[in-house]
């Protein structure tokens, strides 16, 4: 990922790799906060869908953006959230807010777009995709410094960890797709933050948790995607 400032990489979108966020620089921790729980009720999701398929639609159109006209109240709250696009199983794209810089449902609308046109390791995604085109949406709550590892419940948190000017991030669903234990997703964090697997044991690695409302209009097969 291109090193950029850090008052434009936190307002940028953060790519994701496989549910990971790997930079050289990115901006001091983010949005932090108490770790509430939440959960994004079956019509806000159909929502969201509509509005993630509408917007992908429209860019491959050239037609306007789907409207956000008549929300509801939590599309309209800033939140952080990743798009993921899966075709066959197999990943094909993935871009996403870390922090909570947009309302949710415009934040979709962009991330969604993003992941289907401007995922640099892919490209664009064609009409003809748009057939078995799988989305996932991750609604992230704030994040929480992590003081004991002891209290990382694989299955439940994502990792945001930060030592220097490295940083890296995975999504709760990923240790469960490989079935890692919690040293696993520690040491996995680590190497996709560019640190040794090792580094998370270092004083001076900051380790945060957040967690997920994590959706999909395609429920995935079992085992990791690919």
């Amino acid at each position: 990922m291109p090193v950029r400032s850090m008052s434009t990489l936190r307002l940028l979108p953060l790519l994701l790799i496989l549910g990971a966020v790997a930079a050289s620089s990115l901006p001091a921790p983010p949005s932090w906060g108490e770790e509430t729980a939440m959960s994004v009720s079956e019509a806000d999701k159909k929502r969201l869908f509509e509005l993630a398929r509408a917007s992908i639609r429209a860019h491959l159109k050239r037609e306007s953006i789907p409207s956000l006209e008549g929300a509801s109240p939590l599309l309209c709250e800033p939140r952080g959230v990743f798009v993921s696009l899966h075709r066959q199983g197999r990943l094909r794209g993935c871009i996403g807010y870390l922090e909570a810089v947009k309302p949710l449902g415009q934040a979709v609308v962009e991330m969604a777009a993003a992941a289907a046109f401007h995922d640099p390791r892919f490209r664009p995604l064609g009409q003809e995709e748009l057939a078995d085109l799988d989305v996932e949406i991750s609604v992230l709550t704030p994040m929480q410094r992590l003081d004991r590892v002891e209290n990382l419940e694989v299955g439940k948190h994502g990792l945001y960890i930060e030592k220097g000017r490295c940083r890296g991030l995975l999504l709760p669903q990923v240790p469960v797709e490989y079935r890692w234990d919690r040293t696993t997703f520690l040491e996995q964090t680590c190497c996709k933050a560019g640190l040794p697997h090792q580094a998370w044991k270092d004083p001076d690695t900051r380790i945060y948790t957040f967690t997920a409302d994590i959706f999909s209009d395609h429920p995935a097969p079992p085992g990791p995607r690919k």
